[in-house]
């Protein structure tokens, strides 16, 4: 059974589909703490209907970021989590905690990257014009959004989008393949080399997951 740290700042929907998956006996975790830097979080509600434990650390009560994270990694740690899940957590994650839970912090990102890193995915795709966005899985570094890729999904662009119907289709795969690449390394089935994620066993993903149809 992976134990299982989150970290969320805000509505935390991802946070309740791994939640959702975990329930439904589909991935084998226990959530052992939820973790958020925002005291109105709606994710707190959710562990709180979950009777999931939760903290607020305040980041403002920290010398430093490093120090902040250091607490943080100090909390996960004394709860044997062994997976960092980040679900909406708004702040890049520092080297404390990475060095504390290498190749172990997972986030999601609505972007297919390494196009449209940072904040609003959504809107870059759709200032650019791309015809396919989607979301990425994808391992914590010390860069934004650029550590080894999981996963991906691929998702349509329709000429009539604005950034809140793009944001919420594409949410839609997020809330599938963020608890199918939490699964995988539940069952230890995930290698890092380098830059690439390999998958032992079956392919990671379905083909509808990754190729959508287009409407």
């Amino acid at each position: 059974m992976l134990k299982a740290g989150v970290l969320a700042s805000g509505r935390g929907s991802n946070f309740q589909a791994i939640i959702d998956e975990i329930e439904k006996g589909n991935l084998k975790a226990s959530i052992e703490l939820l973790i958020t830097d925002n005291p109105s979080a709606f994710a707190i509600e959710r562990a709180k209907k979950h009777n999931i434990k939760y903290l607020f650390i305040n980041p403002k009560e920290f010398a430093s970021r490093d120090v902040f994270f250091s607490r943080i990694a100090d909390e996960l740690k004394a709860r044997g989590v062994e997976l960092v899940i980040l679900a909406g957590f708004m702040r890049i994650v520092r080297k404390p905690l990475i060095d504390a839970f290498p190749g172990r912090i997972m986030n999601i990102h609505p972007a297919l990257l390494p196009a449209f890193p940072g904040l609003h995915g959504q809107k870059q795709a759709l200032d650019y014009g791309v015809k396919i966005s989607g979301c990425t899985v994808h391992f914590v570094d010390e860069g934004m959004d650029t550590g080894p890729v999981i996963i991906q999904a691929a998702v349509p662009v329709f000429p009539d989008d604005t950034e809140d119907t793009l944001s919420e289709r594409i949410l839609s795969f997020e809330h599938r393949i963020y608890p199918e690449a939490v699964r995988l390394f539940a069952e230890g089935r995930i290698e890092i080399d380098g830059r690439r994620v390999k998958i032992k066993g079956h392919p990671s993903v379905s083909s509808d997951i990754v190729n959508p149809p287009y409407r």
